[in-house]
């Protein structure tokens, strides 16, 4: 019997875990995660970019616990020697109509406490020699980290206290007994008085078999990237984001310098035909007319036409991608640049056809079930962990049982 099973090895899973482990240093965690390692999916896919906040709502889950984040996840970098520097972005405006959308972004930067510079055409080459622009933002608190070591830290931690990992186990079925949950997975059995689903890509099929109805369904959506060749690696220092279409759910085609010194530029944004599906030909059946049967996807699609179509011919053109990053540095050319790896981002959308624009943290009886934590969750993790486990002191019961 264990007292906290959590179902999902990603970064949230595992930063739950270890936060689970200090608060309550007797209680029996396990992590049940079904690939092979961890960070397997989300985690090991992503920018590996700290977001400082300037994107979200001003008092959502994703404003507070991206700012906060920011910085607990550079103390946690500091703390545990994990690779990572705060380098610092530019968002700039290639176009003067533009720069309303930048002022609107630069006020919610200062509604949620962030520390955000205008900066002229001029000043943007002080940073970025190489962009073109009519102006920017310079965000102070972005930076670059390795998540995977993060994520092996946090995991190392749980493991210290006492806590369990199981890898190649697939979570199956869910049963209740009376208040306990039975989870039988295709590596045996495990009982648990406190369930936390943490499954990122099929957190809303975990949360049905726990008879737990999110309201909502996991859309897949591949981001493919190009990196820049070696000795072009110079056009870019930093992070170069562009001004987002409001009307658009993703940030669009941008610079960023990894951790190891390689720059990869993108994501576009495509639906992907696999739930873990990072290659183009990737299709699984069950996923595919899951999502083409749901009403609510067609109204997505019908709402972002335009900018679904140009996210496709990016997908399959080259010239139309490199096109893009001419728009912010216009030296970059197709020689300039190679294919490299794809993530497929978890965004639930709701059965009214609107994305879900914040992290979804659904409560049941003694379970929580995270269904919607796609970016910024790697840089929120610590943050995200901590709220969840903020709740469990309610359940009384838990808390007789793990301290007695």
């Amino acid at each position: 019997m264990y007292d906290f099973a959590i179902i999902g090895g990603g970064i949230v899973g595992l930063s739950t875990g270890m936060t689970l482990a200090k608060r309550y240093p007797n209680a029996r965690i396990v992590v049940l995660e079904k690939e092979s390692k961890l960070a397997f999916h989300q985690t090991g896919n992503n920018s590996g970019v700290i977001h400082s906040g300037v994107y979200y709502k001003p008092g959502s889950f994703k404003a507070k616990f991206c700012r906060d984040g920011c910085q607990s996840m550079v103390d946690f970098c500091q703390e545990h020697g994990i690779d990572h520097e705060v380098c610092g972005k530019v968002i700039v405006a290639t176009k003067e109509e533009e720069l309303p959308r930048l002022e609107n972004l630069y006020q919610r930067g200062l509604e949620n406490g962030i520390q955000v510079k205008k900066i002229s055409a001029e000043e943007v080459k002080e940073f970025e020699p190489y962009v073109k622009s009519v102006g920017g933002i310079r965000v102070y608190s972005t930076g670059i980290a390795n998540y995977k070591q993060v994520s092996q830290k946090y995991a190392e931690l749980i493991q210290k206290q006492g806590g369990e990992i199981k890898l190649n186990t697939k979570v199956e079925k869910i049963l209740s007994s009376g208040k306990n949950y039975v989870l039988e997975t295709n590596n045996g059995t495990y009982e648990t008085r406190f369930l936390i689903n943490c499954a990122g890509l099929f957190s809303d099929r975990i949360a049905k078999l726990a008879n737990v109805n999110p309201q909502a369904k996991i859309v897949p959506f591949r981001g493919e990237y190009y990196e820049l060749v070696p000795e072009k690696r110079y056009l870019v220092k930093g992070l170069i984001y562009p001004v987002p279409n409001p009307q658009f759910p993703f940030l669009g085609v941008h610079f960023t310098r990894m951790i190891d010194t390689s720059v990869h530029a993108g994501p576009n944004a495509v639906l992907s035909l696999k739930r873990e599906g990072y290659k183009k030909t990737d299709f699984d059946l069950r996923d595919f007319v899951e999502v083409m049967t749901y009403p609510a996807f067609w109204k997505l699609a019908a709402k972002h036409a335009d900018e679904g179509i140009k996210e496709i011919i990016r997908s399959f053109s080259k010239a139309a991608f490199v096109k893009s990053l001419q728009e912010l540095i216009p030296e970059v050319t197709a020689s300039d640049v190679v294919p490299t790896h794809a993530g497929v981002r978890a965004q639930a959308l709701m059965d009214n056809g609107s994305l879900v624009d914040d992290f979804l943290i659904i409560h049941a009886e003694n379970a929580v079930h995270v269904c919607n934590a796609p970016s910024p969750a790697a840089t929120s993790s610590i943050e995200i962990g901590k709220a969840i486990v903020a709740e469990i002191p309610e359940q009384s019961h838990l808390l007789t049982t793990i301290n007695s």
